[in-house]
């Protein structure tokens, strides 16, 4: 069976037919049923034998199969007697990788990056703006609270504040801008929290902090606020939530604009994510 058949597509006449090697249909078979949630994180495969009859395949070919999900990260295989292979379910660390991979050979910059990062937040404040609850402005405000009280734990403090982003997009509700915007979150914060012990104690390591507190409690006050009415939310929402959200960037990377002996350290200098992020996988 080729691949243009098993999408329902149709191969053009004299072009070159590619049928899958046995070993990619059992990792597709696999990966299927991890996707769908039939295999859950850390559940055993079964063993080499059981999979090598149910498949009716040989061993080189099944350890094939294991190499090419061990490279998607959704299988980890232990040898020896108590070894075995273990599922791990799509992880958007992993599409971070790949994706800083692309960005680089792009030629991309880090604050190409915080950019990008800023125009998917705007949009997320936007659908906030409507639809916001209590429960989650007191969420949020319990996020800024926490990164606070961790005053001295300068890597935790400011993965706190990362995360008051992360519970900002997954308030909207939408899957694809929760893993879009995680992906650029994770190398945002590989980048920040690589510097959070260097920045620590330091003024400009404290002004970051406190602008970002800032900036945090002024994005809490405008969604509430735009949010009481439907009408100004409607029209408000596209300048005020862009103005926040950029506001809200800023700070998180303030602390890492700093000129340093090193231009990674300095996402608005347009330094490349080989050297700022690559280097740290």
């Amino acid at each position: 069976m080729t691949e243009a058949l098993q999408n329902g597509e149709q191969a053009t006449v004299g072009s070159q037919v590619r049928v899958p090697k046995m070993g990619e249909l059992v990792a597709s078979s696999l990966r299927r049923q991890i996707v769908r949630g039939d295999l859950a994180e850390g559940d055993a495969l079964p063993s080499e034998s059981e999979l090598m009859q149910q498949f009716g395949v040989s061993r080189p070919t099944l350890r094939e199969a294991f190499r090419v999900l061990e490279s998607e990260s959704l299988i980890s295989v232990r040898r020896g007697a108590h070894g075995g292979a273990r599922v791990h379910v799509p992880n958007g660390d992993v599409a971070a990788r790949y994706a800083a991979l692309v960005l680089e050979h792009r030629g991309a910059t880090l604050r190409d990056v915080y950019e990008a990062r800023g125009v998917i937040e705007a949009a997320c404040v936007g659908r906030v703006v409507q639809n916001r609850t209590q429960k989650q402005l007191a969420t949020l405000r319990q996020a800024v609270e926490a990164s606070r009280e961790l005053q001295g734990s300068p890597v935790r403090q400011m993965a706190e504040q990362s995360r008051f982003h992360q519970l900002l997009v997954e308030m909207t509700g939408n899957q694809t801008l929760v893993v879009l915007s995680g992906m650029l979150r994770h190398i945002v914060d590989v980048v920040n929290l690589s510097h959070a012990h260097e920045d620590a104690g330091t003024p400009a390591g404290e002004r970051a902090l406190r602008k970002g507190f800032r900036a945090h409690e002024r994005l809490i006050s405008l969604i509430e606020e735009l949010s009481s009415s439907a009408e100004a939310a409607t029209v408000c929402t596209p300048t005020l939530a862009s103005s926040a959200a950029a506001a809200t960037v800023d700070a998180s990377c303030s602390a890492t604009r700093r000129s340093r002996s090193s231009a990674r350290c300095a996402p608005h200098s347009g330094s490349p994510l080989v050297k700022a992020w690559c280097s740290r996988l």
